[in-house]
């Protein structure tokens, strides 16, 4: 039993599906969401997505490398940072895609391999060494050898099998959404990066239905921004910014429930599994947007539980402690990233703008350019 029809959740069924396993994937949303903003998937992300056969379909969907631009309050330019970095930073083994297509494509690929039962929750589980007995908001009652809660931050599995006190709330929001067209003010095959004190806002502009809108800020009270909504809230924020920013954001009154919007949060657990139950993806691991990765993490982690279930054979607890082992340290690495990014997304203070924009600005002058570039290639696996 599955809980969550994202990704973490999908491609756990997929994988699971693949070594024999008969899933059941239950999912709160009445349909599958499309929204969503770029992800990265490279390293073990990649692998994952490799092994699990999605690669000629996402392929279809890789949005590439383009150039950043920083810019002014104003949408001036400050400076360029060539795609040549990125292209050195991702390796060759990496894709840019929507975490839309993402999704459709892992749902294609397991829609007929397993059960989705969309506007379903779980309203009671028990458990005992043999099995998980799970109670379904539709009446129906179920007993699965392994139950797997991929349900994101906000995890009810979560809370169910370990209580409330795991997530971590920072005190930033952060609004993601795909633009269906070109913006204006965005150079085409570019994306537009105004940083401030506190702030950020991204728009990227890849051509028609391969665009994007970032933006984060720094509040003193993430909820009450939740309540405004991503129209009103991303909007007062961010008002006085020119660019591409003011054309995304009357997009986004268009369409809001195109948005992900949502305060920032991680989750730090001392243990993932208990008995037959596991938790996995941002249910377990929360990274944050700050730190990437959280896509690849989500697919390499669903890869390797297949794995080591599959060592193990029915000796479920010691393959989910095995499989925590594997990945923890990933994970921990990961949620580390994302406390210092916090502050490249959101800088205290005009002099933290001014020490990064210092040293993007280093990373852009030819002969540094090419010892990064040579670095980050001898770096990379």
């Amino acid at each position: 039993m599955i809980v969550g029809a994202g990704i973490a959740g999908l491609a756990t069924a997929l994988r699971l599906g693949r070594d024999g396993w008969r899933t059941t994937v239950v999912e709160r949303a009445p349909a599958r969401r499309s929204s969503g903003y770029l992800v990265n998937l490279l390293g073990p992300g990649y692998d994952a997505a490799e092994r699990l056969g999605l690669l000629p379909t996402l392929s279809a969907h890789d949005l590439g490398v383009f150039t950043t631009v920083l810019v002014r309050a104003d949408g001036s330019t400050k400076f360029t940072v060539p795609s040549t970095i990125a292209e050195a930073a991702l390796g060759k083994r990496a894709l840019t895609v929507f975490r839309g297509d993402l999704e459709a494509t892992l749902y294609e690929a397991v829609r007929d391999r397993t059960e989705i039962r969309f506007g379903t929750t779980i309203t009671a589980l028990d458990q005992d060494t043999e099995r998980v007995r799970v109670v379904l908001s539709d009446g129906t009652t179920h007993d699965a050898d392994l139950l797997i809660g991929a349900d994101g931050l906000h995890s009810a599995t979560r809370t169910a099998l370990f209580g409330a006190g795991s997530r971590v709330d920072l005190p930033y929001v952060v609004g993601a959404f795909p633009l269906p067209h070109p913006v204006a003010g965005v150079p085409l095959s570019s994306g537009t990066t105004y940083i401030g004190p506190g702030r950020t806002a991204a728009v990227v502009n890849l051509g028609p239905r391969r665009s994007s809108a970032f933006f984060t800020y720094r509040c003193a009270d993430p909820a009450d921004e939740l309540r405004r909504g991503p129209v009103d809230a991303l909007g007062a924020a961010f008002a006085d910014l020119g660019g591409g920013v003011p054309d995304a954001i009357r997009h986004l009154g268009k369409d809001p429930d195109s948005a992900y919007f949502d305060s920032v949060s991680q989750v730090v657990m001392p243990r993932w599994s208990t008995g037959r139950a596991v938790l996995l993806g941002d249910a377990a691991w929360c990274v944050t947007l700050f730190a990437g990765h959280g896509a690849a993490l989500a697919l390499a982690g669903a890869d390797q539980l297949g794995a080591v279930l599959r060592q193990h054979g029915d000796d479920v607890p010691a393959a989910l402690a095995a499989w925590e082992a594997g990945l923890r340290p990933e994970t921990v690495k990961r949620q580390a990233h994302a406390r210092r990014g916090m502050l490249q997304y959101a800088p205290p203070s005009r002099f933290h703008v001014w020490m990064g924009d210092l040293t993007v600005r280093a990373v852009t002058l030819p002969g540094i350019r090419g010892l990064v570039r040579r670095s980050i290639e001898r770096a990379a696996p």
